[in-house]
């Protein structure tokens, strides 16, 4: 005896259920937090931008222009490298929110070495470190987000966190302009950090879905019965069938063995994502949250790359990137040498244009879960192919604003439909977990984005007497793969297997196609057989 208690029995601590459970593990908190990291990423990024400049002239630098180049190549160089460990480790581990918190912290200590760092090697090791920091914000969130999301909603749910990337970059540039004008060199830094410190502490309020089932709700559906109610209603089986039948029911009443009765009244572990049995819930098969199973890196590759769709999703994720970031030298030289425009209306031109991004991205994320991927994503390269052209015109700024704006309308209703499809094909291919397929994305992003700088860099200085036009002519014949690409493996049932399918039906010959009154025959001879008297 100890204080009480039999000897057979120590005291033990009933748990106590988390407050907010309900909404701190809801589809949209957990659409906002990760929205809202994904807008936090991107501003980081791009708030120091128009500062670093300035700030290398002061720390005594020569050939600001190419050291500036170098920092942003470093981003992304920390961004590359830690994908592929991030992803393996995601899927690993019991806890989406962990790295997730990891992350940020990494963010914090990567802005304020950036804000004080006294040479260019620790400037350089500060951006590797936000690359990496990224690559935990990206591929953690987006699983976290399709963990909890039901699949009938994912292409919605991601359309809206992806307009966190149009929001970053809208405020990130003319932020860190306005706040290096007024306030110095750290302010830009101390926005930032203030914003990851939000971020931070909407990372510790989530409450994955996972643990969430442990108290009986399940955020894809909604809230679940009590489960300790089930087990008290299990555990006298017989009473409850003797008041069946006392109450008048002439259903049959089986026969319970002592055995049989054990069985059913002992309550049965549910098996979490974090692989270690619960023995105070219980939960029905089909709530139980897919097992995290590790899975060799060569397995994974190997995978992936014998999907088709898995492999153009991430073709298309590369050249998204890759396009996007080749706009980034020519477009301001593009602006001056025909409009005369300084920084500040280049800055204004970017607004312009990246403002339609934040109604595309939710609404293609929409259209994406009610009418598919493949037309969703075909329709929107279509339309996006003839704004570049017309964007080599130089007849009017109105025009060419237009032009971008609606060339990054449908550029950016792109992106939905691919992580929609990524998060299909995670969900078909066993072993393949939302971790990898989105570390596999952010690979194929991060090396777009670091590469597409440089190309158009140099196609702009090979093409000086067209200005932006050898840019935008190598981006019209990448588009151009992009959508035979889409066309042929995007979607469960891609559109060329639709318009093959429909063009053997056509090369059938009237004769051989069955008709409606063959048709209702066949039924009828089924149903009454030769012999059979109606």
């Amino acid at each position: 005896m100890v204080m009480g208690f039999p000897s057979n029995l120590s005291p033990t601590r009933t748990p106590k259920k988390p407050w907010g459970l309900q909404w701190r593990s809801s589809v949209w908190f957990i659409t906002t937090v990760v929205g809202f990291g994904i807008t936090t990423d991107l501003l980081v990024y791009s708030i120091i931008i128009p500062v670093i400049p300035f700030q290398l002239e002061n720390l005594g630098f020569h050939g600001v222009s190419a050291l500036t180049g170098w920092l942003l190549c470093a981003y992304s160089a920390g961004l590359v490298i830690s994908t592929i460990p991030i992803a393996m480790y995601s899927e690993r581990s019991t806890s989406r929110r962990t790295p997730l918190v990891i992350g940020l912290i990494a963010l914090l200590s990567a802005q304020v070495l950036l804000m004080e760092a006294p040479n260019y090697a620790l400037m350089a090791v500060a951006r590797a470190l936000q690359g990496i920091s990224s690559s935990m914000v990206w591929i953690v969130g987006l699983a976290l987000l399709c963990d909890t999301t039901p699949e009938k909603s994912v292409g919605r749910q991601l359309g809206i966190a992806m307009a966190g990337l149009s929001v970053g970059l809208l405020v990130g540039t003319p932020a860190g302009g306005a706040l290096y004008t007024r306030f110095g060199f750290r302010a830009p830094f101390i926005f930032g950090e203030i914003c990851t410190a939000v971020d931070l502490i909407l990372r510790f309020l989530i409450i994955e879905r996972d643990e969430a089932m442990k108290w009986g709700h399940d955020p894809s559906i909604g809230s679940q019965p009590d489960p300790m109610v089930d087990l008290e209603a299990l555990s006298l089986p017989q009473q409850a069938s003797g008041a069946i039948v006392a109450s008048g029911s002439n259903l049959p009443q089986s026969k319970t063995t002592p055995e049989e009765t054990s069985i059913l009244t002992e309550p049965k572990p549910v098996i979490t994502g974090d692989l270690r049995p619960s023995t105070g819930h219980s939960s029905s098969t089909s709530d139980i949250p897919p097992l995290r199973k590790p899975l060799p890196l060569l397995s994974v590759i190997s995978r992936l790359g014998q999907s088709p769709r898995a492999v153009v999703a991430l073709i298309m994720a590369l050249i998204y990137g890759t396009v996007n970031s080749m706009l980034e030298p020519s477009l301001p030289l593009r602006l001056q040498a025909v409009w005369g425009y300084n920084s500040d209306q280049v800055g204004l031109v970017y607004m312009a244009a990246l403002g339609p991004a934040l109604i595309s991205s939710p609404l293609a994320g929409i259209l994406a879960d009610r009418e598919g991927s493949d037309y969703l994503a075909c329709t929107c390269l279509l339309l996006a192919l003839p704004w570049w052209v017309v964007l080599t015109f130089k007849r009017s700024i109105s025009l060419f604003v237009s032009s971008l704006a609606l060339q990054c309308f449908f550029v950016s209703g792109v992106v939905s439909p691919v992580t929609a499809e990524l998060a299909a094909v995670s969900r078909d291919i066993q072993g393949i977990g939302y971790g990898h397929v989105y570390g596999a994305f952010n690979l194929a992003f991060g090396i777009g984005t670091a590469v597409g700088p440089v190309l158009g860099g140099q196609a702009h200085l090979r093409s000086c007497e067209t200005r932006m036009d050898g840019t935008l002519l190598h981006y019209r014949s990448v588009h151009l793969l992009c959508i035979v690409l889409a066309f042929c493996h995007t979607g469960a049932d891609p559109l060329l297997s639709k318009v093959l399918r429909q063009y053997n039906l056509s090369q059938v010959p009237l004769e051989m196609k069955p008709s409606k009154h063959s048709a209702k025959e066949q039924a009828v001879s089924t149903e009454n057989p030769p012999g059979h008297l109606v």
